[in-house]
């Protein structure tokens, strides 16, 4: 299961998508989270949808790789379903103690597992197409107006990068961890809720050891580099929109106000 969590890991391309500009991708995610949570019937959400369908033929992702990264959050979704198709409004379907089914409940409950899933893949699609390095420099430059009330936008792009770039290597640390204490008997699948929780001390003590010395290290190396912050710092690569990244923006925000639209009126 940890090894089917493929957040924060970048897939090298050179497809459209992977060439847009970083800023480019970040402002086309919110617009499409503002799309997304906007949508209120089936033609808005097969909409969305149809925009996703097209972002990741067009990043030429496969398929199975966005599935495969699904499977962390069956649970979520599947609660997340459940407690939409259980406490729904209106006449029921069927009934048993205080649970009941309605058409609304199906509904909502169809909805929301399907805005999850949505949501999660949208996010997929900026961290497979962008790298760390790259998504940091974004961030950075959309925070720059932040500068003028002091805040620390290098720093906190630069953290929130790291964090996102230390996923993949902290779920390598976790399965290596695991992998050993199984190999000197430890079962952490047998048991009550309160055993499976004992068994986890074993795994969480070693992966926070091992994440505070990493931190040290990375610590370490960015002082030896002579790393003072964003102040005076240069790019190797500049970025710059081009028409690529306007074009994109425009369908994005276009594909946004259709959605908002059809959410309105559509039945």
């Amino acid at each position: 299961m940890l090894r089917d969590i493929t957040l924060g890991q970048y897939f090298p391309g050179n497809t459209v998508a992977h060439r847009l500009d970083p800023r480019t991708k970040i402002l086309l995610l919110i617009i499409y989270i503002v799309a997304l949570f906007s949508a209120k019937s089936w033609v808005s959400y097969g909409a969305v949808l149809v925009c996703l369908a097209a972002a990741i033929a067009v990043s030429r992702i496969r398929l199975s790789v966005m599935l495969k990264g699904m499977k962390p959050l069956i649970f979520i979704i599947v609660l997340t379903a459940g407690l939409n198709l259980f406490y729904g409004r209106g006449e029921p379907i069927a009934q048993w103690w205080i649970f009941k089914i309605t058409r609304e409940g199906i509904r909502a409950a169809i909805f929301m597992a399907g805005r999850i899933i949505m949501l999660v893949m949208g996010t997929f699609m900026l961290t497979y197409t962008t790298s760390p390095i790259m998504l940091t420099y974004g961030l950075e430059l959309l925070l720059n107006p932040l500068k003028k009330l002091k805040v620390p936008v290098h720093e906190l792009a630069m953290m929130m990068s790291m964090a996102l770039r230390l996923i993949p290597t902290l779920i390598e640390e976790t399965d290596k961890i695991m992998s050993a204490q199984k190999a000197r008997g430890a079962q952490f699948d047998t048991g009550n809720l309160i055993e499976k929780a004992k068994a986890m001390l074993p795994i969480l003590i070693p992966l926070f050891l091992s994440s505070f010395r990493r931190a040290d290290e990375l610590a370490t190396a960015m002082e030896a580099r002579c790393y003072h912050g964003g102040e005076g710092r240069t790019r190797l690569k500049v970025l710059k929109l081009t028409g690529r990244d306007f074009t994109a923006l425009g369908l994005g925000l276009a594909v946004c106000v259709g959605v908002i639209v059809l959410a309105r009126f559509a039945l």
